[in-house]
């Protein structure tokens, strides 16, 4: 799945957050044609929450939440983010002290103007797989 994503600011520019993504990761190649597998699956959902807006300031609120299906609990252990670059940069770590069993929530996430393309995979305790691909659009 991808869906394109703005996250409203929820913190003032001068405060600082967690780093989400380096301006240096930034200008990192983005890869070009990013292919979303497509089909219907029992494994976990993915959603991202939270406000949408036009244009988002760093820092910003970034929310994601987890829900699994048929009594399946989310295997918190398997979570890869990673930000989609020529190489792939992965975030896991920074967002790992973020993360409960109904999803990720970072108040003050950090990330320089721009689109940044991130893919989010977890596994459910039945082993079944779910990935979804957003892009977060930062502004000045």
């Amino acid at each position: 799945m991808l869906a394109a994503f703005i996250l409203a600011a929820q913190a003032p520019a001068a405060r600082a957050g967690v780093v989400l993504i380096t301006p240096e990761e930034a200008l990192l190649p983005t890869p070009k044609g990013v292919h979303v597998a497509r089909a219907i699956t029992r494994g976990p959902r993915i959603d991202l929450a939270g406000p949408d807006a036009k244009e988002a300031r760093s820092p910003l609120r970034l929310q994601l939440k987890f829900r699994g299906f048929g009594g399946a609990t989310i295997n918190l252990d398997s979570l890869r983010v990673t930000y989609m670059k020529l190489p792939n940069v992965d975030l896991t770590s920074r967002v790992r002290p973020f993360v409960q069993p109904t999803g990720i929530e970072i108040p003050d996430a950090e990330a320089p103007p721009g689109e940044h393309l991130v893919r989010v995979e977890i596994h459910d305790s039945e082993g079944r797989r779910t990935v979804t691909t957003f892009l977060l659009s930062v502004v000045h």
